[in-house]
């Protein structure tokens, strides 16, 4: 499962974008707050016990490194890891930086699935409604079918690469701390992001704070 569920999510959501077409940004938007609130509670419920539970005096440091990374990442990906994607232009090819930045970011979330297992949920339900908007984002700008399911399949893998290659290679055990603090940071930028950037004008939204506090719950049992 730690495999799975993030690679299927991808793919769901771009099935579900290239059959259905949704057209309701407004259910999106609601599918992202729980996304964020559900991911950033299994990181500060789960990650973060774990990561200060150790002897390194440094964690801090890291997961403040993550949120810096994951920023520097943003300028290349312009907030695409989570649904924040702009432009109508027609692509005749796939946008590299984005392409990227977003697979690097992917890449490293699947870091800490093998330790934490309930993080595999976590990032499913991030990736999802992102697949969706990714693949509707890029069919409006009407790129290249086999160039979009090329882009979404090799971001649908990446999550499970990274939770392989941390699987396979004992030597980044030694890094392990270090390593989920970056990702710490990483996914407390973005579901942070995720959460204020679902509603228009940052106004009180009683199905909003609904979504959110059910993505805590629902941790909160994980």
């Amino acid at each position: 499962m730690n495999y799975l569920l993030p690679l299927l999510s991808v793919l769901i959501g771009y099935l579900i974008a290239l059959l259905l077409k949704p057209k309701a940004k407004k259910n999106l938007k609601l599918l992202l707050a729980f996304s964020g609130s559900f991911l950033l509670s299994l990181t500060v419920m789960h990650l973060l016990p774990d990561v200060y539970e150790s002897d390194n005096k440094s964690v801090g440091i890291f997961i403040m490194c993550g949120i810096l990374f994951q920023i520097i990442l943003e300028f290349f990906s312009k907030g695409a890891e989570h649904g924040h994607v702009h432009g109508h232009d027609k692509l005749t090819q796939i946008p590299w930086l984005l392409f990227i930045s977003l697979c690097i970011h992917a890449l490293l979330e699947g870091f800490p699935v093998g330790h934490h297992h309930d993080l595999a949920y976590g990032i499913a339900i991030h990736h999802l409604p992102i697949a969706i908007i990714l693949t509707t984002f890029f069919l409006n700008a009407q790129l290249n079918k086999i160039a979009l399911f090329i882009f979404m399949l090799t971001f649908a893998i990446m999550t499970p690469l990274g939770t392989l290659v941390s699987d396979s290679l004992p030597i980044l055990n030694e890094y392990y701390t270090q390593i989920t603090a970056v990702v710490i940071g990483i996914l407390f930028h973005i579901s942070s992001t995720i959460i204020f950037e679902s509603s228009e004008g940052h106004k009180f939204n009683i199905a909003k704070v609904s979504m959110i506090i059910l993505g805590i719950v629902l941790a909160s049992f994980l």
